[in-house]
């Protein structure tokens, strides 16, 4: 027989089973409002196994002449039916043996209010829980047009610093996840627009489910996938000051067997910025003051995309992000270098230095999740494989102008050029089961987590002699940097009638290695630990909780922390990392109170943590070179409280926001006297809306962060408000929206070190007073 023809037998012998599970028949009926005899549009209609169940093995929405149609295999099933403003239709005992017709059924109307209905049930910006908050983007009016970086500056406990890093409670180290997962893609988080985002969760004490890695604790950001029955999506289009534009959609088709989604994002943007500093070395009695003028452009593609497929009792689930960037940026920097107890100009110098950068970053993210649900209620397995990719190419051309601070082409003294390839791979296995007990419930798990970042960066410099740019293998280098972190936790918890609980342990072993390809230079790190959590939770009524949470945790060194080569794109202010870093060791406690009401909700919480190893900046001053590089501190403390609520007044004004009171106690005597520091820091985040006549909605925004310690200075305080008026149409399926960020342009970085052999202070200013227009609509 023809090899052809054995396959296609073959293949036809294994699908019959599955044809012969697969043959189902249709149910069809119509549904009507029972007092006014309209059909109703858009109502969601699912067929249950029982009363009782919570997954339905079909559903789907009804026509704009209120017909529907489902699938069943052979069985007994319940009808619901589901419509905003109506009773609940269930109709039991529904025999599927063929092609059954239920004909035309009443809905009852709740007599109720509309609008009081959709108060009730929008969700809230801002929702606590035991484990932390929950934010939710769409309602916070200041996030359109913008990015997860945007939204994440307006988040409570939460502190964006100058180069995008994220702080919580004060804390740099944060696990930032995507869909639950550890992700390449968060190298970026410019690059995720807003409208993509679902929901983003933080969790401060988090438990033994989730890696121990990060001080501060983790950030999950859930992206938009679409459940609900039938077809639905949106689009959004953003333009403002500069150019400014973003332009995206988003749609999901969900059958009883399958649900489809997509989303797409164009985002063009530019911008401008200025930052000065001013040095003082006492021995040299020298000073050195700067100032960079800079531009810039992005321009990105955001693609995510995606399937559920339902089957028996399983669910098969593909999730995937695609990310292309291009940035185009020019810094120049003027310098002006004097000697103060010299009045002779030889004495000084001055000089130019125009960097011109062009990078293009490439990002995929691919992840295959399985789910099975096992007859007990609650009792789950799930397994995730997921593998994300980085490449981020960059060039950089710099022209010197020495002895002037003029940069005209006749005053070319140097050319430089830079290349920098780095690529970055992530691969996750993990399997997770949940199995429900007569006294609670007991979790376990497994989880590989394998990462790769290659680092190949080649300097040059112009010889006048040859004519030619010549590779500089001082300062060229390829640093390949690999770890592996395979971890094990049990999760046992139970619920009693006012208290719950949760005890789990979590075991990682570590392996790092890295390598330096100039100097053949390696260095590995191999070790295991354990890292307990408790949580606790004391319902002292319908609305009032207490809570306890305590986690141990750890803080591994990044890659580029550990790259000993410098960036010299400063050649008087260089940053360089350290190999001889160590992970911190974190001790956390948390206890609080929640407040839940009908319209409002406040936690109160007391926190505090206890750091071996601090990682921290430092700056030392080396023939008048200032080198800023990362350290292991001794020890670092950090107390305070947070307060979070979220309040409808009435039916015209709402609020919600959170003001964190903290200290900080940095211990670096192991290094020297310049290295320990404490001090007390606040910050604040308030958002307020007001619904005004004739269906407009303003938002307004304030954001206050105090002074804030370091190792050898502080930061200094940052204050801003945005707002933003909306009109929506078409019932709430179309908006316009216009917003005006940082109405005040108040919003700046600026920062001193004091030490005693030199003072430095930086102050940088982006361009952050915008205009924008967003026009949406939902479907």
């Amino acid at each position: 027989m023809n090899p052809q023809f054995k396959v296609f037998f073959l293949i036809l012998f294994l699908c019959l089973p599955l044809m012969g599970l697969a043959q189902s028949y249709q149910v069809t009926g119509s549904l009507k409002d029972g007092e006014r005899n309209e059909a109703l549009a858009f109502v969601q209609v699912a067929l249950f196994e029982s009363p009782e169940s919570v997954d339905p093995i079909a559903f789907t929405d009804t026509d704009d002449q209120g017909r529907f149609s489902l699938q069943a295999d052979r069985g007994t099933y319940v009808l619901k039916a589901f419509f905003l403003g109506y009773e609940d239709l269930v109709v039991e005992g529904v025999k599927v043996e063929g092609k059954v017709s239920l004909g035309e059924m009443e809905m009852v109307n709740e007599a109720e209010n509309l609008e009081e209905v959709v108060v009730q049930t929008s969700k809230m910006p801002v929702r606590a829980s035991l484990e932390g908050i929950t934010i939710t983007p769409e309602n916070n009016l200041a996030n359109a047009g913008g990015t997860l970086l945007d939204v994440l500056r307006n988040t409570p406990s939460i502190s964006v610093s100058e180069d995008g890093s994220i702080s919580l409670r004060g804390s740099s180290g944060t696990n930032i996840l995507i869909n639950g997962r550890n992700s390449s893609l968060t190298q970026n988080l410019d690059q995720l627009p807003a409208s993509a985002v679902e929901e983003i969760k933080v969790i401060n004490n988090p438990n033994a489910r989730y890696d121990a890695a990060a001080e501060g604790g983790v950030i999950d950001i859930i992206l938009k996938k679409g459940q609900d029955l039938g077809t639905h999506g949106g689009v959004e289009a953003t333009y403002g000051t500069r150019g400014r534009s973003n332009v995206g959609g988003r749609i999901n088709h969900r059958t009883g067997a399958i649900n489809v989604f997509a989303g797409y994002n164009f985002r063009n943007w530019k911008g401008v910025s200025e930052r000065s500093s001013v040095r003082e070395i006492f021995e040299d009695n020298e000073r050195l003051e700067q100032t960079t003028i800079g531009s810039d452009r992005d321009k990105g593609h955001n693609l995510n995309l995606g399937a559920d497929y339902y089957f028996g009792d399983n669910v098969l689930s593909y999730e995937g992000v695609y990310q292309h960037g291009h940035n185009f940026q020019t810094n120049t920097l003027y310098s002006e270098l004097s000697t103060l107890d010299s009045s002779d100009p030889e004495d000084d110098y001055d000089y130019v230095r125009r960097n011109n950068e062009d990078e293009i970053d490439e990002g995929l993210d691919n992840a295959l999740i399985f789910e099975h649900s096992f007859d007990d209620e609650g009792n789950l397995l799930r397994i995730t494989a997921s593998h994300s990719y980085r490449n981020q190419y960059k060039t950089q051309r710099i022209d010197i102008f020495g002895n002037t601070l003029d940069p005209n082409p006749d005053n070319l003294t140097g050319q430089e050029k830079a290349f920098t390839d780095e690529v970055r791979n992530i691969t996750v296995l993990q399997a997770d089961y949940i199995k429900p007990l007569e006294s609670g419930q007991f979790e376990a798990g497994l989880k590989s987590n394998i990462r790769k970042f290659d680092n190949d960066y080649q300097y040059l410099r112009f010889e006048e002699t040859s004519g030619t740019f010549v590779e500089d293998p001082a300062v060229s280098n390829q640093f390949i940097y690999q770890d592996q972190i395979h971890a094990g936790y049990a999760i046992f918890a139970s619920k009693k009638e006012k208290f719950e609980y949760g005890l789990g342990l979590r075991g990682e072993y570590t392996r790092v290695d890295t390598y330096l390809k100039n100097t053949d230079e390696e260095n590995e790190q191999r070790y295991f630990n354990l890292f307990p959590s408790v949580q606790g939770m004391y319902n002292l009524d319908d609305n009032h909780s207490l809570k306890f949470t305590y986690s141990r945790r750890i803080d591994r060194p990044t890659a580029w922390r550990l790259n000993p080569f410098p960036d010299i794109t400063d050649s008087l202010n260089i940053r360089r990392g350290n190999p001889d870093l160590e992970p911190e060791m974190i001790n956390s406690f948390e206890v609080g109170h929640l407040a839940n009401f009908d319209k409002s909700s406040f936690t109160t919480n007391f926190f505090y943590r206890q750091v071996n190893g601090q990682l921290d900046f430092i700056t030392i001053v080396e023939d008048g070179i200032s080198y800023s590089q990362p350290a292991n501190l001794l020890s670092s403390q950090s107390y305070g409280v947070e307060f979070i609520g979220v309040s409808e007044i009435n039916e015209w004004y709402s609020l919600n926001g959170g003001v964190t009171l903290f200290g900080i106690s940095v211990d670096g005597s192991n290094i020297g006297e310049d290295f320990t520091n404490s001090g007390f820091s606040w910050n604040a985040k308030l958002t307020q809306d007001f619904k005004l006549p004739y269906g407009f909605n303003f938002q307004l925004v304030g954001n206050y962060e105090s002074p804030e310690i370091e190792a050898q200075g502080k930061d200094l305080a940052r204050y801003s408000m945005d707002g933003s008026i909306q009109k929506s149409f078409l019932g709430e399926k179309a908006s316009i929206l216009l917003s005006v960020r940082d109405i005040f342009n108040t919003d700046r970085f600026a920062g001193e070190t004091r030490t005693s052999t030199f003072s430095q202070d930086f102050r940088a200013k982006r361009e952050t007073r915008i205009i924008l227009l967003t026009a949406r609509y939902n479907f």
